[in-house]
């Protein structure tokens, strides 16, 4: 005859120390608020919200973001490996100068990685993707005529018009990449939109925004990318005659 089994433990003997069990507690905590500070401030980057040689600190940071300096550390920290920030030697974090070298070859990337995007998109998109892109398309629009045109709210509606259309594309890895150069050319995209209330209402973005808007809709790929092209171009040619970038 077997012997009794043993009762089994309580769920509460099974459970980890309370100090132990607070540390993983906090130690989640924190990452959470990381991860939301760090999706904050890239929102702000690739929106053009920051501009080139801007400065903060980590104290002004968090109490724009509303939380403690650590997390926030640990976010700028993300960005900072991402070139997307700088800490410099007195702790201050700046959004980086953009040199006229760096700004083409980010050019240069964009064109055949967004390029591929919009083609993509323009095969794959559903009724719910082409109506968020037509969404964003006339937000634009209405930031530029305005009786008093609103160049940030311009260059938002411009970033989310192109990630609507980068989303709809349905790849992910891509769509990461893409990302990861908008964080660095976000803030100069300052340097077109919202350099001047007569360079949004006289400039060409609208065109170039509504051929691509056509083109996804009657999903016919090559147009969307040329539309595109030409949208980059536009916007690129414009800050490089400004002579802003060293």
């Amino acid at each position: 005859m077997q012997p009794p089994a043993p009762p089994a433990a309580d769920a509460a003997d099974r459970l980890p120390p309370a100090t132990e069990l607070e540390g993983k507690m906090e130690k989640i905590v924190r990452h959470t608020l990381s991860d939301r500070v760090y999706a904050d401030l890239k929102e702000l980057l690739q929106s053009g919200e920051m501009e080139p040689g801007q400065r903060f600190t980590l104290r002004g940071l968090a109490a724009t973001v509303g939380t403690s300096a650590m997390p926030v550390r640990e976010a700028v920290g993300r960005l900072s490996a991402e070139q997307a920030l700088e800490v410099l030697p007195n702790r201050a974090i700046r959004v980086p100068i953009m040199t006229r070298e760096r700004f083409l070859e980010l050019r240069t990337l964009r064109i055949q990685l967004e390029g591929l995007a919009i083609e993509q998109a323009a095969q794959h998109r559903n009724a719910a993707e082409l109506a968020e892109i037509r969404r964003h398309e006339q937000e634009f629009r209405q930031a530029r005529e305005q009786p008093e045109p609103d160049g940030r709210q311009a260059v938002r509606a411009n970033k989310n018009l192109h990630f609507a259309i980068y989303r709809a594309a349905r790849m992910p890895v891509l769509l990461q990449i893409v990302e990861s150069l908008w964080l660095q050319v976000g803030p100069v995209l300052n340097y077109d939109l919202a350099s001047s209330p007569r360079r949004l209402t006289h400039g060409e973005a609208h065109r170039h925004h509504a051929d691509m808007v056509a083109a996804i809709a009657r999903q016919d790929p090559a147009a969307a990318r040329a539309a595109l092209v030409a949208d980059l171009m536009s916007a690129s040619e414009f800050i490089l005659a400004r002579d802003v970038l060293p």
